[in-house]
């Protein structure tokens, strides 16, 4: 079997929403005929959220899928870079920006980021006009010292609010992780950070109505087990699908991002499909071997090479459940 990505998604998801627009994912399957004659917009994917039979929501194919063939793509709703490399990543899409120059250096009274291309710049402005009013020195050392990266993403998710980007309720749809009295005590303290470094920029409390402790909570405990950790493969996909690996190292992972559509995916020990990125935050779903009409598509969420009892106990420290997949059944 070949190792996949190490992923964090979420497993357990009780009801089946609405899904929001299809703006958050898209499809470029090489291998299909992906436009509508009638319409000429692309095609949707071949793909359906359904409930599943032990799992609740799941993502189901449409049609087969060719081992290999790119199912969808996916952007992600926030992203925020790692905080040691603000230097060296794109502040909106996280690709590594290259020594030699064509970055973009932006400075703000507080803080110095880099862009990739004007493009970005323009995509940030959903967040950044916001963000740059506000000096985060202590609420990002708070997250440093205690080794927390979570918080920024709902820093960015809440300037994104008040800027009028996204609506408070984004995440509503994903499922939150358990959380015990000493996490809900870390997150009330963060959450007075975050409200009083938006306080002192000046933003009023009409701008900040839905900032609230309940809604800090709410949108960290998603986060937690729906944010993927991005770990660029590099190169180009065509040299990607000379291998049948998508393992990357661990000096690769260059931020985190929260997701719509990949996060109804559920986890299987030996899946049928995987979760790459190539070059920058933006996602693709791919099929590690042939896929039937009607089969759910599963994804791993952890390093599945590793033995039988380091995945049941990484699964259910990190994810709340014990699995029961075949290949866990078996022992194997």
């Amino acid at each position: 079997m070949s190792p996949v990505t190490r992923l964090y998604t979420p497993l357990l998801k009780n009801k089946l929403h609405k899904l929001p627009a299809l703006s958050s994912f898209s499809t470029t399957t090489p291998n299909y005929n992906t436009t509508d004659q009638q319409t000429n917009r692309p095609s949707p994917p071949p793909i359906q959220v359904s409930i599943t039979e032990s799992a609740g929501r799941g993502v189901f194919a449409t049609r087969s899928i060719g081992a290999g063939d790119l199912i969808h793509t996916a952007k992600p709703l926030i992203t925020h870079p790692s905080i040691s490399l603000l230097s060296d990543v794109c502040y909106f899409c996280l690709k590594r920006l290259h020594s030699g120059g064509g970055s973009i250096q932006v400075n703000s009274q507080y803080q110095t980021i880099h862009f990739c291309s004007e493009d970005c710049i323009q995509q940030s402005n959903g967040f950044y006009e916001v963000e740059k009013q506000a000096d985060w020195s202590a609420y990002d050392e708070h997250c440093r010292v205690l080794g927390l990266k979570y918080p920024h993403l709902v820093k960015r998710l809440a300037c994104m609010v008040i800027s009028g980007a996204a609506p408070a309720e984004s995440l509503d749809i994903l499922q939150p992780a358990g959380l015990i009295p000493e996490m809900i005590l870390e997150m009330e303290n963060e959450f007075g950070l975050l409200k009083s470094t938006l306080t002192k920029a000046g933003f009023k409390d009409a701008q900040m109505e839905f900032l609230t402790k309940q809604w800090y909570i709410g949108v960290l405990a998603r986060i937690r087990i729906n944010a993927f950790r991005i770990e660029l493969v590099g190169g180009s996909y065509e040299d990607l699908l000379l291998s049948a690996a998508a393992s990357v190292d661990a000096e690769s992972a260059v931020g985190n991002a929260v997701y719509i559509l990949p996060s109804f995916y559920n986890h299987d020990c030996d899946p049928n499909s995987h979760i790459i990125w190539i070059e920058n935050v933006n996602a693709r779903l791919k099929a590690l071997r042939d896929i039937e009409a009607g089969e759910e598509l599963r994804i791993c969420y952890i390093d599945a090479s590793m033995d039988h009892g380091a995945r049941q106990n990484l699964l259910f420290e990190g994810f709340g459940f014990r699995c029961k997949c075949p290949r866990c059944l078996s022992g194997d």
